[in-house]
């Protein structure tokens, strides 16, 4: 069993940066692939990014990529999302999730975190 924690979500203007962190329970951490997702209003969850267990293999939904960085910290059972060059259509409540097989694909992932939201103004 895992639990996650999301936090850093805020308000902030387009073109700035923001950094979340999902801080994890449970002492397997470092077997799980960890990924962020987010769900905007109305529309349906999407996959942002994604990193295997070891950190050695990163994914990113192309809308993101060269803008985000998913990292994790095996020590510190965490994992961050750093998000640079925020736009508008980023706003979203992202989650945290956890699982065993890595990707992109939402039903691989075991557990999620409650969420934080991130609103970007233009």
């Amino acid at each position: 069993q895992v639990q996650l924690v999301e936090s850093g979500g805020g308000l902030v203007q387009a073109g700035g940066s923001l950094r979340l962190s999902c801080a994890a329970s449970g002492r397997r951490f470092s077997y799980y692939a960890m990924g962020w997702f987010r769900q905007a209003p109305g529309k349906e969850r999407e996959f942002v990014a994604a990193i295997s267990w070891s950190g050695s293999r990163t994914y990113y939904a192309d809308s993101v990529k060269g803008r985000f960085t998913i990292s994790r910290d095996n020590t510190k059972n965490t994992v961050n999302l750093q998000m640079n060059s925020l736009k508008p259509e980023d706003t979203a409540v992202y989650y945290c999730a956890a699982g065993y097989r890595e990707g992109d694909y939402g039903g691989s992932y075991d557990y999620w975190g409650q969420g934080t939201q991130v609103t970007v103004s233009s």
